[in-house]
């Protein structure tokens, strides 16, 4: 159901237990109320992540009402969420960026990406839940989403924590203390908290100790520049449409993003999962509506500039604080941020968020995605006494943090994230074969019977 919400009681209290389920809504007032606290729960990382992957943040933000809209309608209304800017494509996006790839070749390799999220969305709806969790086990989607995480270490070491370390530094620990220190709605969105800390204390800075010295690593030249300037912001309109451009593909790029595509199926996979839970649905049927409806949006964000979508577990946050599970308030908060995306000065002032504010929130937000990979394996008590398990993901960990090269042709490389991707899932599968086979053979023989 999309349309014609019942209303829960007399669309004003709760009584203790109940829950507005996803066909339900409360008084118009009160769920334009949610669907507004829902835009200001997603807007921290929505934001945040187009600017670390060069996107225009007004075009991510306003494509992500247009992704939650086309994922309610795709899942008929049966799961409640909010499609925010994905972490997942950093970082394919920043080693694209590394070699010269423009946002439209950026875009593109997005959207080829997307649209294979859609087909393994189409095959899971047809095939069945189970079959993911064959080809993506625990143990591989841990892995993929750890080394996604721990993969874009060199970023912040190399990239923005020498813009500005000091305010590297204080940034980031302003936001251990708001994610902290802050309970409920402000402790969740205690990221972009601290991204505004630092952006006010830059500002200050220049005013108090001047502009920084940087040094062009290439040049060696020594030049002077502030650590915010709102120079775009002057430019910018205060009403008008977002900075849109089409898409451009090339496989190399393609190749570099593709990985993400794993870490999305897990991801929208626990979301869901974690929907049904609290409402008390079995959501399986819907599971593969569910994660191609995010493939679509992807590609649709995407062909426009906009960039990688998926679920929000803030928003999920939202839902267990809240009790709401009303598909209505998603609705509201999808046009909130499509109006959101009209206001080019304010895309232009996120986008003038200071390098060294970026390092301070980019350490915890990569770090954190990391150990969502240990989570799934703590989740699903993944042995790694095993060295079917054990011997790949080290491998493919490391091979990400390097980050580690390896060449291809003369024209193609395969580097970090991409590769570490592969050695995991290929790895794990080729071990488990040739585990299973030296267990039949032994058999067999009869050594496992000796052996005991």
């Amino acid at each position: 159901m999309v349309s014609g919400w019942i209303k829960h009681g007399d669309g004003k209290h709760l009584a203790p237990g109940e829950v507005v389920r996803p066909d339900e809504r409360l008084t118009w007032p009160r769920t334009v109320g949610i669907g507004a606290q829902h835009v200001i729960a997603m807007f921290g990382a929505t934001f945040v992540f187009p600017v670390v992957m060069g996107l225009d943040p007004n075009v991510a933000v306003m494509m992500s009402g247009v992704a939650t809209i086309l994922f309610l309608l795709i899942v008929q209304g049966k799961i409640p969420s909010y499609l925010g800017t994905s972490a997942s494509f950093v970082g394919g996006v920043l080693a694209i960026r590394a070699a010269q790839g423009d946002s439209a070749t950026v875009t593109g390799a997005i959207l080829v990406a997307g649209l294979v999220l859609a087909g393994v969305g189409v095959l899971i709806h047809v095939l069945g839940v189970k079959v993911i969790n064959k080809v993506f086990p625990p143990v591989v989607t841990g892995a993929v989403v750890m080394l996604i995480g721990f993969g874009l270490a060199f970023v912040v070491a190399d990239v923005y924590w020498p813009k500005d370390q000091w305010m590297a530094l204080i940034t980031m620990t302003l936001t251990f203390i708001f994610i902290v220190a802050f309970k409920g709605f402000l402790g969740r969105i205690g990221i972009l908290l601290g991204l505004v800390a630092g952006f006010v204390l830059s500002w200050v800075a220049d005013k108090v100790f001047g502009n920084l010295t940087v040094v062009d690593a290439a040049t060696q030249q020594v030049t002077s520049v502030p650590r915010v300037s709102f120079d775009a912001v002057a430019k910018a309109d205060w009403f008008g449409w977002p900075n849109f451009h089409g898409p451009a593909f090339e496989l190399g790029a393609i190749v570099l993003v593709l990985p993400a595509v794993i870490a999305l199926i897990a991801e929208n996979v626990g979301h869901v999962k974690a929907v049904g839970e609290m409402t008390g649905t079995d959501v399986d049927p819907s599971m593969g509506r569910a994660v191609a409806a995010d493939g679509v949006a992807t590609a649709v964000a995407s062909a426009v500039g906009g960039s990688p979508t998926t679920t929000y577990a803030e928003n999920i946050g939202v839902m267990a604080a809240t009790r709401v599970y009303s598909t209505a308030a998603y609705y509201v908060a999808a046009v909130i941020a499509i109006l959101f995306g009209l206001i080019p000065k304010f895309g232009a002032l996120v986008a003038a968020t200071p390098e060294g504010v970026l390092g301070g929130v980019t350490v915890i937000l990569y770090g954190m995605i990391g150990l969502l990979g240990a989570k799934i394996w703590i989740e699903n008590r993944v042995d790694f006494a095993d060295p079917v398990n054990m011997v790949p993901v080290g491998a493919g960990i490391i091979l990400a943090i390097g980050p580690v090269k390896q060449m291809i042709t003369d024209d193609f490389t395969l580097e970090g994230i991409a590769l570490g991707t592969i050695v995991v899932l290929v790895g794990y599968h080729l071990l488990r074969v040739i585990s299973g086979r030296r267990g039949a053979t032994a058999l067999a023989g009869g050594t496992r019977g000796d052996a005991g």
